[in-house]
């Protein structure tokens, strides 16, 4: 009971609601200020469709793996995402572009590497890519 009350012992009055405040009417002869629509929607996934061609360049698998998942949530939003498909485009063909100079620079590393070791066992001369090459040719 002692809660309410003061140091003086006066019971505390609730406090009173504050009514909101009223929107200051408009001088006359000025025109009210014109409404603007809203900003339309963004399109889901345009932002890493861009993303993802960006990469798709730089590092293509990123690229192409970005690009395909901008290009889902465009579809599921039913929008169309055309940096995403060109992410997608370029990212597939520079991936297959980067297997495929992996493969080669491997396989003419253990050319190499086989070579040298032929002539490291005493071998005069060995054949590399259909050519012979002289062992005193190569710096190993």
């Amino acid at each position: 009971m002692s809660e309410n009350l003061p140091d003086n012992n006066q019971p505390v009055q609730p406090a009173q609601p504050v009514p909101p405040a009223q929107p200051a009417p408009a001088a006359p002869g000025v025109p009210a200020a014109p409404a603007y629509n809203a900003a339309p929607a963004a399109v889901p996934g345009k932002t890493l469709g861009i993303v993802g061609l960006i990469l798709a360049f730089i590092m293509p698998l990123i690229g192409l793996i970005l690009s395909i998942v901008a290009m889902v949530q465009s579809r599921k939003a039913g929008a169309k995402n055309i940096p995403a498909l060109i992410g997608i485009i370029v990212g597939a063909i520079a991936t297959i572009g980067w297997i495929i100079a992996i493969i080669a620079i491997i396989g003419l590393a253990s050319a190499g590497i086989d070579a040298a070791q032929q002539c490291l066992d005493g071998a005069t001369s060995v054949m590399v890519a259909g050519n012979e090459v002289l062992c005193s040719e190569i710096n190993y």
